[in-house]
């Protein structure tokens, strides 16, 4: 598969398989294709799709296949931002945020990848459950506003505002910890909670988080009488 991304703030990702190649995709991510692309709608086992349903993904993925020749197939980012392309490999895993996944080769495996301590997780909101990435393949990642990456070394850590983190190295651990005092928890307009991740790997974050823009408008939404 070849493949450019092209476009801002709104970019699309083009696709070019050859022939018998096959991509998998969320429901909705296509945007257009040739007409020799071959849909196929499937599960891949209870299992995996309970798993999709709790990473924020849809139960069902499509399959697209160029069958007969080459085809070319084209996905569009849902909101402003942009789509990264990732290498999956044995040991270059990526863990990435709720509904960031867009398409990526039929051999990346999604599974979910749930946080070491669950009650942290599940108070820190966006930071408890996200997906995994691995096998071996091209994976598209959407990331929300402007990307900033970081490469962290064993022990290093950042500490994130839950939601800007879209995407880390596989070899990154994660956790929430509470923002410290009461003064600052209730008056301070941060939350109660921070997502720390800690190297060796790197971080992706993004500056504009779909819930924080959705947040940023209500005060300007006319309210119904």
């Amino acid at each position: 598969m070849k493949y450019t991304i092209e476009g801002a703030p709104l970019p699309i990702v083009i696709c070019d398989l050859d022939a018998g190649e096959t991509m998998i995709t969320e429901k909705g991510a296509m945007s257009w294709m040739t007409p020799n692309m071959k849909m196929e709608t499937v599960g891949g086992g209870v299992g995996k799709m309970v798993g999709r349903m709790f990473s924020g993904e849809a139960m069902f993925q499509n399959r697209y296949t160029a069958e007969g020749g080459p085809g070319q197939i084209v996905y569009a980012s849902s909101f402003p931002g942009a789509i990264l392309a990732f290498e999956i490999s044995a040991g270059q895993e990526i863990i990435a945020q709720k509904s960031a996944f867009l398409a990526s080769a039929s051999t990346v495996e999604l599974s979910v990848a749930f946080q070491k301590k669950l009650a942290g997780g599940f108070f820190g909101g966006e930071g408890f459950i996200m997906q995994r990435l691995s096998g071996q393949g091209t994976a598209f990642l959407e990331i929300d506003g402007y990307v900033k990456e970081y490469d962290l070394q064993a022990g290093q850590s950042m500490i994130i505002d839950t939601g800007y983190l879209a995407a880390m190295s596989g070899s990154c651990t994660m956790d929430i910890t509470s923002v410290k005092g009461l003064k600052n928890k209730f008056l301070g307009g941060e939350g109660f909670f921070n997502t720390v991740v800690t190297g060796p790997g790197k971080i992706y974050l993004q500056s504009m988080p779909v819930n924080q823009m959705a947040s940023a408008l209500i005060p300007f939404m006319p309210s119904s009488r």
